[in-house]
């Protein structure tokens, strides 16, 4: 008898171990990435710049953390301006989104976050350019306002919209040779507000006005002092499971 209590302990023990074994291969082999600052931010958004073969929009779920307060999040990421056959991020979207008008490109954002994204969940978008211009239109819906807390909206080299209410904290960062932040469809927003308004830094570009937008950005010298949601010297961070992340197409589509 005592032997078989023995044996039985023994197995026991064993299955434990190996229990362990396995529910710590599968914690380690979880893939997270902690994001700290803009730049950050910006080179994932970047990542919707592949030609169509994966879309312009991204829904990544997450975790943000600002001091004692840790909150689950989804990050929606927007790429801008790409020649595409059958992606709404051409010329005519940079217009009408310019102007604040319904675009395709909005719609489908849209319409993805209410498909993918659960209710009462906690949004952060971000944009470069055209995915700026976006963002903020979405942050201004008022279908996902009634659905979903946007905490942030984060746009790299992004003129402002007149966009209505727009809900959570709106960051618009632009480097000083960046014409594009300084264009907008709102004769109000040409003047003192579209710069006063802008999160400034200089990275020495000059003339080179296609350079700053695009390459400023992933610049840690310049953007590294401003936190994920934007903030300069703030010190929020982002943790990303890449797993969760999914890409969308932007198809252009009849209205």
């Amino acid at each position: 008898m005592k032997k078989s209590i023995r044996i039985l302990s023994s197995l026991l023990a064993v299955l434990l171990l190996v229990s362990m074994l396995i529910g710590g291969s599968v914690a380690s082999a979880t893939n997270t990435v902690t994001y700290t600052n803009a730049t950050e931010i910006y080179t994932y958004v970047r990542d919707g710049y592949n030609q169509g073969s994966q879309g312009p929009i991204s829904i990544t779920k997450g975790t943000l953390k600002s001091g004692f307060s840790s909150k689950t999040v989804y990050l929606v990421t927007l790429s801008g301006t790409e020649l595409v056959l059958n992606q709404s991020t051409g010329v005519l979207t940079d217009l009408l989104s310019g102007f604040n008008l319904n675009n395709v490109y909005y719609a489908n954002t849209v319409n993805i976050i209410k498909a993918n994204v659960p209710r009462n969940a906690n949004l952060i978008i971000a944009g470069h350019s055209l995915g700026g211009m976006i963002a903020q239109q979405v942050a201004a819906d008022s279908g996902i306002k009634s659905r979903y807390n946007v905490l942030n909206t984060v746009c790299f080299g992004s003129p402002l919209l007149a966009a209505g209410s727009r809900e959570g904290t709106v960051r618009r960062l632009g480097d000083v040779s960046d014409p594009v932040p300084y264009l907008s469809g709102s004769l109000f927003n040409n003047t003192i507000w579209a710069i006063m308004g802008l999160n400034r830094e200089d990275g020495g570009y000059g003339i080179r006005g296609i350079t700053a937008h695009n390459q400023s950005y992933f610049r840690t010298d310049l953007w590294g002092r401003y936190d994920v949601t934007g903030t300069k010297y703030g010190s929020a961070k982002l943790i990303l499971d890449l797993d969760t992340r999914v890409f969308y197409q932007s198809p252009v589509i009849d209205w």
